[in-house]
């Protein structure tokens, strides 16, 4: 099953382009800009331990000032679409954090640019995009990111929008506004909620923000009514399952909450968050999940097919290709 599994088409909904870059390419990117904490690969590669979220965000933050041109993006961009197809990743929605580069004084048009061009470059996968607005800034300028990012997305290939950081210094509620606007703008929608902050963010995300899919979503399991209104509205969760126990959000595999949703029938999608700097892949996580749960990797991948933003032409012809190759792998048998 584990060949079968790193075979598949399969979809990712939740990954941060700049915590996907392959080692090697961001080693390239530190290593081209100079930085005397990283001499050498093994030096390198050693940053990636973490202690808890905070190490991470602080390991984040370190890498921030190694992508600074527009030439940059387009490599990275190359780089991380070349590691999808390897992967069998037919198709992704991966986030980008502009505001998190306004060092750099590039607009989002010109990332988002950037980005596209080398995102093209890559057969085997497409992936389109979608811009975390880092709700750290505030619901102000994440209303200014947002009205740059409705601007360029068509040419840019942004279908939605995301909100990541901190969860308790900056609950979903403050962002209603925000994302009334990118309802009206026909942008799709999503928050993290539920990772850092317990089941209360969740609900605000749902109520306030009115999300379509919910970031990570684990800490539903707090609250039984919770997990029942997601079950009955079946509400996509985009579950990383590596992330959550390498950020220390879980304690091991065993105590996954994916296993109890997964259980309860809620719509959960595995996703791989920021492989580069937790050490995963999405067929890794969906084959560890396989053997802790009841979890059908057709199903699963053709869920996650009807929660994304993609449109319909494209979901289409996703779902075809998906069921496609399991009949095929099924008479291969």
């Amino acid at each position: 099953m584990a060949d079968v599994i790193e075979r598949a088409p399969k979809v990712e909904l939740h990954l941060h382009l700049e915590g996907a870059i392959p080692l090697p390419a961001m080693w390239q990117l530190v290593h081209g800009y100079g930085d005397p904490r990283a001499r050498s690969l093994e030096e390198f590669r050693a940053r990636f331990e973490y202690r808890d979220f905070a190490h991470f965000i602080e390991t984040w933050q370190w890498m921030l000032p190694f992508i600074r041109t527009p030439a940059d993006w387009t490599f990275v961009a190359q780089a991380v679409a070349r590691s999808l197809a390897e992967q069998h990743i037919v198709y992704a929605e991966a986030s980008i954090s502009p505001t998190d580069f306004r060092q750099h004084e590039l607009s989002v048009a010109e990332i988002a640019t950037a980005v596209r061009c080398g995102l093209d470059e890559v057969e085997g996968t497409h992936v389109n995009l979608l811009v975390d607005l880092v709700r750290d800034t505030g619901p102000e300028w994440c209303g200014r990111t947002l009205e740059q990012v409705i601007e360029v997305a068509p040419e840019a290939g942004i279908v939605g929008i995301t909100i990541g950081g901190s969860e308790h210094a900056y609950p979903p509620g403050g962002y209603a506004s925000v994302y009334q606007r990118a309802a009206e703008a026909g942008l799709g929608r999503s928050a993290h909620a539920g990772e850092a902050a317990g089941p209360e963010s969740v609900w605000s995300a749902l109520r306030d923000l009115g999300v379509e899919r919910v970031g990570h979503g684990v800490r539903a399991v707090e609250d039984p009514l919770l997990i029942d209104h997601l079950v009955e509205q079946q509400v996509p969760l985009e579950v990383c399952p590596t992330s959550n126990i390498r950020t220390g959000v879980v304690q091991s595999w065993e105590a996954h909450p994916a296993i109890e949703l997964i259980e309860r029938g809620a719509r959960v999608t595995v996703n791989s968050d920021d492989p580069t700097y937790f050490g995963c892949t999405l067929a890794g996580d969906l084959r560890r999940l396989a053997t802790l749960a009841d979890l059908d990797v057709e199903r699963h991948t053709r869920w996650a097919i009807d929660a994304a933003f993609a449109g319909e032409v494209e979901k289409a012809r996703l779902q075809r290709k998906v069921a496609d190759w399991w009949r095929e792998a099924g008479s291969a048998c």
